[in-house]
């Protein structure tokens, strides 16, 4: 019985792995930046990342805000947070992270946005969605929704591994 449980857990860690996208498609996009500025999103390679989706009218997507600045607080040098904008213009986007507090590299995907949300797994374009990329540009987890500190928690040894 024990053996039949550890088998269907390993199945179950192999499947939940196979379902993890790849970050290639985050690494192949250039967006710009809160200045409007085109920046290659390949610099970030390397690197641990935490990926996060969001749009100004999207009420989870400011809930999640402070608890990103926290842990990008905590782990500072170590694990970047990228906040990627579901928005058209930079200024917008702009006014917004400065509203917002937000400390960590913001972009605005303007068209890109939902194509770019598919081709990383979430096929429904729903928001806010997170991704966790290890240093090796493995994704290791996803979210879809608020993402609380025991989400971070869950994953911050996994991404800070060398």
């Amino acid at each position: 019985m024990r053996l039949l449980a550890l088998a269907l857990a390993f199945s179950a860690t192999l499947a939940s792995a196979q379902e993890m996208p790849s970050s290639g498609p985050l690494f192949a996009a250039t967006l710009n930046d809160l200045d409007d500025k085109p920046v290659a999103l390949e610099r970030y390679k390397g690197k641990p990342l935490i990926v996060n989706f969001w749009a100004r009218w999207c009420g989870p997507c400011r809930a999640e805000i402070p608890e990103l600045i926290k842990f990008r607080n905590a782990h500072k040098g170590k694990i970047e947070v990228l906040g990627i904008g579901i928005e058209d213009k930079a200024e917008p986007a702009k006014e917004f992270a400065r509203a917002y507090d937000m400390d960590y590299p913001v972009f605005v995907a303007k068209e890109q946005g939902i194509p770019l949300m598919q081709a990383l797994g979430n096929t429904k374009a729903g928001l806010p969605y997170t991704l966790f990329i290890d240093r090796h540009g493995n994704v290791i987890q996803r979210k879809m929704g608020v993402v609380r500190k025991p989400d971070f928690d869950s994953v911050q040894d996994t991404l800070l591994k060398k």
